[in-house]
């Protein structure tokens, strides 16, 4: 399975994978609709919040609207969302988002064209085997299609 991988002491803060990724899903360029968030770190540094693909927020979901897709990747439904953000709230590493203007979250979907456009390879496209993804607790596939 391919998903993006990150190594926050690489970036540099440009922002750029953030406004190719709300560019590209919602043609617009702000930062509030990306679904990867950088953050100045209280330490220096910045910070990469991305999703990791482990599927907790899977089994939280009622009404089954996340599934894995056949790459493995994590998915919204957005026709059977019932828009009650309990994945946002749920997800363990704060990768789920929502923004006003939707009635359903958004996220990560290893597109992979942040890592073509980070000039530092800050952000990456790397290979995780199943056995990896179980090791995370993992083991929903409700919904795979």
């Amino acid at each position: 399975m391919k998903r993006l991988g990150k190594k926050e002491e690489l970036c540099i803060g440009c922002n750029k994978c953030e406004e190719i990724c709300s560019s590209v899903y919602f043609k617009e360029s702000l930062k509030e609709k990306s679904s990867i968030y950088i953050n100045m770190k209280s330490q220096g540094g910045y910070g990469i919040n991305i999703c990791n693909q482990c599927g907790e927020c899977i089994e939280i979901c009622q009404v089954e609207a996340l599934y894995r897709d056949k790459n493995r990747v994590v998915r919204i439904k957005k026709q059977d969302c019932v828009g009650c953000f309990m994945c946002v709230g749920f997800c363990p590493e704060e990768a789920m988002r929502q923004h006003d203007d939707f009635i359903e979250p958004f996220k990560c979907v290893a597109c992979g064209l942040c890592a073509k456009n980070c000039p530092t390879g800050a952000i990456f496209i790397e290979n995780v085997d199943e056995l990896e993804i179980e090791a995370m607790g993992e083991t929903a596939t409700a919904g795979e299609q």
